[in-house]
């Protein structure tokens, strides 16, 4: 695949997932939000684009198509991630997961009525740092959840 189209594809899904993230940000209650688009649509189309990557390139150069690379060592890894096509197949994967998270927080939050004012910065966390943003969602999860519990 050529340079152009792979920085063009990046463009598109790296800010086509935008307005899904404000959907989870601004309007949480609009039942299609969280639940149906955030939370499965886009997620199984990236999905859906990270395995038409796979097989239109990056596929080749996770199976052993770049010397070296391989998912045993750190050094296999990082000569993975050499190519570019590869590198765009791994960050369509972050923002598929990413944004299912998001969703998740959204959904179980409003379950266990987590105040949705706490619950934006857990997104914001999970939109730029993935795991931190969980990790904050949970750890708001459970204090406000003992807050609830209390007499």
């Amino acid at each position: 695949m050529a340079r152009e189209t792979l920085d063009l594809l990046f463009l598109v899904f790296n800010y086509g997932v935008l307005p899904f993230w404000a959907l989870l940000i601004l309007a949480p209650g609009w039942a299609p939000g969280p639940k149906v688009v955030a939370g499965y649509a886009v997620p199984a189309i990236l999905g859906a684009v990270y395995v038409a990557l796979l097989a239109g390139g990056a596929g080749a150069a996770f199976a052993g198509g770049v010397e070296g690379g391989g998912f045993d060592t750190l050094e296999g890894v990082m000569r993975l991630f050499t190519s570019p096509v590869a590198v765009l197949t791994g960050w369509v994967h972050y923002l598929a997961f990413d944004l299912f998270v998001g969703a998740w927080e959204v959904r179980d939050a409003r379950r266990r009525g987590v105040p949705h004012l706490l619950v934006v910065p857990c997104l914001v966390l999970t939109l730029l740092l993935g795991p931190a943003g969980l990790l904050a969602y949970v750890l708001i999860r459970l204090a406000a959840g003992r807050r609830s519990a209390a007499p």
